[in-house]
């Protein structure tokens, strides 16, 4: 009888000890970081995202910082690798890992439809590769964001800005050798500088203009600041967000969990994509409507200058990147 007690009393605990971490499992609060702007649709899709979650019922809040709140893009892979941070709806910089490079590889797409075929789709080689990288750092990419063509926000026009010959002016570039590379070979001298340095760099005339933004991040950012006169396309780089996850959290989370979560972010992911597609003119018009001038390359200029960067700067990545990935990137597109 004795014996019969003992295992009903150890039964007892292990359903108890069951409830309890269901009872936590269905009552999980994860912290999202972004670095957005306040107002800007990145993050508003941010609180798409936790409100879509918190519609789900599934016992899970998300609570959304943007604009930095938490670190910069530069330092939030890192914290969401340890587990310190759950999400985050940054760029992916190179700085823990030189493979992460390809991310910044110029004249890899061509317009929207190829941002949408390469970078959004999760089954693409590219999606792939980066998966396969930050795996190894308990990071799971949820969904990407490409936003359009970054540009070159200059506070005065280039000289021979449509030629390669040099430019006479000091852009910033992000902690990419391959952007660098690319900024330089173009004519312009380069500092590589964090994001948050941008604005008063520009505004102290520490530098003359950022390659940085899309048109529509440069309305918000800099031209309703009065910061700024020129917006010049290269279309080059795709302005990149990835929403990713610590795969620390996503363990503690159970299946309706981590399936409310997937597919809010899918459905921002697509929500987003779609904004910026269908306002990039119209973005393009309020910098002008704001005194800026948009500089932009007729097609021989920009075929003459994409080949030019894949002549130069492919090669060059090979030695961050791998031989392997930039021929696994190349032969996807074929």
């Amino acid at each position: 009888m004795k014996f019969k007690y003992v295992t009903k009393g150890l039964m007892l605990g292990a359903v108890s000890a069951l409830m309890s971490t269901a009872a936590l499992a269905e009552d999980m609060k994860l912290r999202f970081a972004g670095v957005f702007p306040i107002d800007h649709q990145g993050t508003k899709m941010m609180e798409q995202v936790a409100a879509d979650v918190a519609a789900a019922d599934v016992g899970l809040t998300i609570e959304v910082f943007p604009a930095n709140q938490l670190g910069s893009g530069e330092a939030l892979f890192e914290d969401v690798a340890r587990g310190n941070i759950d999400l985050a709806a940054a760029f992916i910089y190179a700085d823990t890992d030189p493979r992460l490079e390809f991310l910044s590889m110029p004249f890899l797409v061509g317009g929207w439809d190829d941002m949408d075929n390469i970078m959004r789709n999760m089954d693409s080689e590219y999606n792939k590769i980066l998966q396969e990288i930050t795996d190894e750092y308990g990071v799971s990419v949820m969904a990407q964001n490409p936003e359009g063509f970054v540009g070159i926000v200059a506070t005065q026009e280039p000289t021979n800005w449509n030629t390669f010959d040099d430019k006479g002016m000091n852009i910033r570039v992000w902690s990419s050798p391959a952007v660098k590379g690319m900024v330089e070979a173009l004519g312009f001298q380069a500092t590589t500088m964090a994001w948050g340095d941008i604005f008063p760099a520009i505004q102290s005339g520490i530098v003359d203009g950022a390659i940085c933004c899309t048109k529509t991040a440069t309305y918000s950012i800099f031209a309703q600041s009065d910061v700024g006169t020129h917006f010049i396309e290269y279309n080059s780089i795709s302005e990149l967000t990835t929403f990713y996850a610590s795969q620390r959290t996503l363990d503690k989370l159970n299946d309706e969990q981590r399936e409310a979560l997937q597919s809010a972010m899918t459905k921002a992911s697509d929500d987003f994509f779609q904004y910026n597609r269908d306002n990039d003119a119209a973005f393009g018009e309020k910098l002008v409507e704001k005194g800026y001038t948009i500089l932009s390359l007729n097609d021989e200029e920009q075929a003459a200058m994409a080949a030019h960067i894949q002549e130069q700067i492919w090669p060059m990545m090979a030695q961050n990147v791998g031989q392997d990935v930039i021929d696994r990137l190349l032969a996807s597109k074929n």
